[in-house]
């Protein structure tokens, strides 16, 4: 007879923590994983599930992020030790009553794993009509919650246990803003209360053997020291998110600038194979920004030009005159180029590209994908981090708003301070630019490109 034989996950060696963790969390009844970045706390997670289904009575569960997105990825696949793997050839997507869902097929029958995004106001409306047994939660800072119990993602999960026969939740999060009130009414109050069944555990990068020491070291590289960042995604630290936000530039901002975009490529024998525009459109007080980024071949980001428009002085045509002559005076200096523009004014961008395509502009208009701010933060901060970050300078909107970027000491979530006092506009419009290669200018992949665009 044929051998059969199935492809295996290469599991790594689990340190004493994780294994101490596993076996406890399978005798608890609400456990949270808190800690750095990679550091295991989501395949732990994974794993419990896993076991948990396969013997729990139950048969509807939940699996929810800060996106429907968010959650598949992270608990549907988790790079190869998420629930398909660990269900291979015993599981399949499809749709539970509309909603995107995982069917297994475990020791004590068919299980259906949903799953849904909690990020927003009206998002326990997906997770409604369901009874859950199993309620694992990725990134928990990221669910919406209120003190209304009818609209809080938390509250209504929960709520959607009450009938559960066996009941189990598991959270895991990168550590925030100590006040967030995900400490203050969930993770610490249960802790101080003493809640029966309930399992904290706090994970560092060192915790992962999976990760070698030299992995780690690049990892850490990736961060500027001195940035709540750095403390939350590598210490594991609880920190509050306050003055600037991109400190490394406002200290050093000689050290991002240079003259002649041009000149600096031939100079450093760097070859732009992508040209990006931005456009952020101003509200009544505020510019409307339009912003020219080169992005060379080994993901090094130059701000090339830039234009400001008062709103208040601005209409449609005028708009459209505007962007033309800019789209037109980067064209003569780089070459073709996509244009990325806020996508919550689609008739605006509309007319931007009837103007490119009556003008023949290359370029082609296409709406931002307006990924969340903190992630284009953290992505503009590793560029700098990693110096590969420069500005023109004759660009002075960009450097000033880079200069006086801070956070809201008034907010107990990390949210850059909007008031005027620094120019968002410009930001927005070059975080737009860099949206579409974010994972590669992330990993900073050295995959060789064709130059497209250098003159």
């Amino acid at each position: 007879m044929a051998l059969c034989k199935t492809q295996k996950i290469p599991w790594a060696d689990f340190s004493a923590k994780h294994r101490r963790y596993i076996c406890r969390a399978l005798e608890s009844r609400i456990c949270v994983a808190e800690g750095a970045i990679r550091s295991g706390k989501t395949i732990d997670h994974c794993i419990i599930a896993a076991a948990h289904l396969e013997r729990c009575q139950d048969k509807i569960h939940l699996a929810s992020g800060s996106t429907i997105g968010n959650a598949k990825l992270n608990v549907g696949v988790c790079n190869g030790f998420g629930l398909e793997a660990l269900f291979r050839g015993r599981c399949k997507w499809g749709k539970y009553r509309d909603n995107e869902a995982l069917f297994l097929y475990t020791q004590t029958g068919e299980k259906v794993v949903v799953f849904a995004g909690g990020g927003k106001a009206d998002s326990y409306k997906r997770i409604l009509g369901n009874s859950y047994g199993l309620w694992l939660a990725t990134e928990i800072n990221e669910h919406f919650d209120s003190d209304d119990s009818r609209e809080s993602f938390i509250k209504v999960a929960f709520g959607r246990q009450a009938a559960a026969l066996d009941p189990l939740v598991l959270w895991d999060l990168n550590p925030c803003n100590p006040h967030h009130r995900i400490y203050q009414d969930y993770i610490d109050h249960y802790r101080e209360t003493g809640l029966d069944g309930y399992l904290y555990e706090h994970f560092t990068i060192d915790d992962n053997l999976s990760i070698s020491e030299d992995r780690r070291e690049e990892i850490k590289a990736q961060y500027n020291p001195s940035s709540i960042w750095y403390k939350r995604d590598i210490l594991g630290e609880r920190c509050v998110a306050e003055g600037l936000v991109y400190p490394d530039f406002a200290e050093h901002t000689e050290d991002f600038l240079i003259d002649d975009p041009i000149r600096w490529a031939k100079e450093n024998h760097k070859l732009f194979y992508k040209i990006m525009l931005g456009v952020d459109f101003g509200g009544t007080s505020s510019y409307t920004a339009f912003k020219a980024v080169g992005i060379t071949r080994d993901w090094i980001v130059a701000v090339l030009d830039e234009e400001h428009i008062d709103s208040m002085e601005l209409d449609p045509d005028k708009l459209n005159r505007q962007f033309s002559r800019f789209v037109q005076r980067v064209q003569e200096t780089y070459g073709a180029s996509q244009t990325r523009a806020d996508n919550e004014e689609s008739v605006l961008i509309r007319g931007l590209a009837n103007t490119a395509t009556r003008n023949k502009l290359q370029t082609r208009v296409m709406n931002a994908k307006k990924l969340a701010i903190n992630d284009r933060i953290k992505l503009t901060n590793l560029l700098m981090a990693e110096k590969r970050l420069v500005v023109a300078r004759k660009c002075e909107h960009m450097i000033d708003a880079f200069q006086k970027a801070v956070y809201d000491p008034k907010s107990v979530k990390d949210v850059r301070l909007d008031n005027g006092t620094s120019d968002i506009d410009s930001l927005d419009a070059f975080e737009y630019c860099l949206e579409p290669w974010i994972s590669q200018l992330v990993e900073g992949d050295r995959r060789t490109y064709q130059p497209l665009f250098l003159k």
